[in-house]
């Protein structure tokens, strides 16, 4: 998967905000495969990977909660030293800014994913599928 839908989440940050929005899409039968957290001026802003996105939208909807979908690069690595430097070395080389990243891991798996938000993120599924190629040969 060279690219996916990420939803990032703007909420209050205070006790419990978090856990109402996990909750909601639990109840739903969503499951979060990839997550990160960032407070932001007396905000929050959440971003998450899930294992369906409508639903997690319609959940989102339905909690009132606001959000934004963005297309980002994703890819799996290797677990073991290097990694993520070869990647984010191919990206730089590229000319790819890195606006941000976290990481995930598929159900089942044991190979974690890295998430990767930069302006075109086609362009930099593409470059880091390269650097996931060579890791594995």
């Amino acid at each position: 998967m060279p690219t996916t839908r990420e939803l990032s989440v703007r909420m209050e940050d205070q006790p419990g905000a978090l856990g109402k929005i996990c909750r909601g899409l639990a109840d739903r039968g969503v499951n979060i495969l990839a997550f990160q957290s960032i407070p932001s001026a007396g905000k929050g802003v959440v971003r998450l990977i899930v294992d369906d996105p409508t639903e997690a939208k319609s959940v989102l909807d339905n909690l009132k909660v606001k959000y934004d979908e963005a297309q980002v690069a994703q890819v799996k690595l290797p677990h073991r030293p290097g990694e993520l430097a070869r990647a984010a070395s191919k990206l730089g080389e590229a000319s790819v800014n890195i606006n941000y990243a976290y990481c995930g891991i598929e159900p089942g798996s044991t190979e974690p994913f890295l998430i990767f938000g930069v302006a075109d993120a086609n362009r930099a599924a593409k470059i880091l599928e390269e650097a996931a190629k060579a890791a594995r040969a």
